[in-house]
Order: structure tokens, then C-alpha cells, then sequence
């Protein structure tokens, strides 16, 4: 899965991942990762208005986005206008208490981390096939601060059952990958969820962890 995938995606508004408002799992459970004042990273954040509920309530948010078209539709979509410079291999959009990156996650280093509390993570692991999903937990385990914990939003389904994205990421796997460098903890696993929904026969589970 290369980046033109993603790029594909959004120039052509493929973006069903987009939930409208601010996941529910979020809103129950971040304020017991992390307290208000607290500075978010987002990976592979896009539109999200995740960050909106983050910033709402107090948080600083740090997100990154592979997407250009991403990061403007999220600013001209809240009627927002940020500053716009370069840094480094990165563009910055930054307003007040949000910054946004466009750019590639796998070339942070933990200097770009370093002012990171906590992390957030809904749509980015799921987003990844196996062999980029084992990249990216090692990035974010090298490069993020000592103190930072997470909150992660999986989803689990049996195999054949779709095609991802969104991918299947079983227990085991966030346990083996993440295992050691945070404790984990298994807040919630929500059955049947697609698209905030709950059909008959429907066997993928949402799965929630704290890691610290």
C-alpha cells in the first residue's frame, strides 16, 4: 500500500473512514489517558473531528497527515485558517493550540516528539496492512517520549471476511507489537460496530486499550 493509495483516496473523496462527529470511545475514555492542557499526537490524523473534541476540551493536538487535501478540507470544513509554513520535510498548518504536519509518519523523529503527553490513534493502525502495521508500531514505540500514553480504537474481524482497509488487528497482535513498551489494558470491546452502527449478524468487534 503505497502513499498514492491514500493520495488516490482523498483526491477523489473515497473517505468513508470520515466519521462526521467525534467518536464515542474517545469522548468516554481520553480524559482517563490524559488530563486537559495535555499535548495530543494524531497520526495519520486526515479530517478528523477527533481533534475538534480534543481541542474542545482543553487539549493541545499534534496531528500528521499523509494528505495535503486532508488538512485543508479539515480547515476550510471548520471554517478555520491556519498558518502555513515549512518545516523541515514537513508543512505546517498551525493554529493556536493545533498544529498539523503534512508529510510522512515514518520520517518523525523523537525531536519532532518531544513535546508529545499522549497519543491518540482511531483510524491509523487499521488503515495499514500487516507488514506497515509492524512498521509503524515501532515507530511510534522508538520515537514518542517516555511519558506518553495511549488510547487505541482497533477493530477485529474473522479472516475473509472483508477486504481492508480498514484491517483486521486481533488482541494478540497489540499485545505483541506494543507489549514492550506500554502496559495494556483492554477498556472496552463494542460488538457489531460498522460505521457507528450495530447490524444483525454482524461479527466485527471495536476494540479499545489504554497503553501505558
Amino acid at each position: 500500500m503505497e502513499a498514492s493509495f491514500w493520495h488516490e483516496r482523498w483526491e477523489n473523496q473515497q473517505i468513508g473512514f470520515h466519521r462526521p462527529e467525534a467518536h464515542e470511545m474517545l469522548r468516554r475514555y481520553f480524559k482517563k489517558v490524559a488530563k486537559p492542557g495535555a499535548t495530543v499526537f494524531v497520526p495519520l490524523c486526515g479530517k478528523s473531528n477527533d481533534m475538534l473534541w480534543l481541542l474542545d476540551n482543553g487539549y493541545r493536538v499534534f496531528g500528521i497527515e499523509l494528505s495535503d487535501i486532508a488538512v485543508q478540507q479539515f480547515f476550510s470544513d471548520n471554517e478555520l485558517t491556519p498558518t502555513v509554513t515549512q518545516k523541515g520535510k514537513f508543512k505546517e498548518y498551525a493554529l493556536d493550540e493545533l498544529v498539523i504536519w503534512v508529510g510522512d509518519f515514518f520520517e518523525l523523529t523523537g525531536a519532532d516528539m518531544t513535546d508529545v503527553d499522549a497519543w491518540y490513534d482511531r483510524a491509523a493502525m487499521v488503515a495499514l496492512p500487516p507488514e506497515m502495521r509492524t512498521r509503524y508500531v515501532k515507530q511510534l514505540s522508538e520515537q514518542l517520549p517516555e511519558r506518553a500514553q495511549g488510547l487505541l480504537i482497533t477493530l477485529q474481524y474473522p479472516a475473509g471476511y472483508r477486504e481492508g482497509p480498514p484491517f483486521s488487528v486481533s488482541e494478540g497482535e497489540v499485545e505483541s507489537g506494543f507489549g514492550q513498551r506500554f502496559s495494556i489494558e483492554q477498556l472496552e470491546a463494542d460488538e457489531g460496530i460498522v460505521n457507528g452502527e450495530k447490524p444483525e449478524d454482524n461479527p466485527v468487534t471495536e476494540q479499545v486499550y489504554q497503553l501505558t
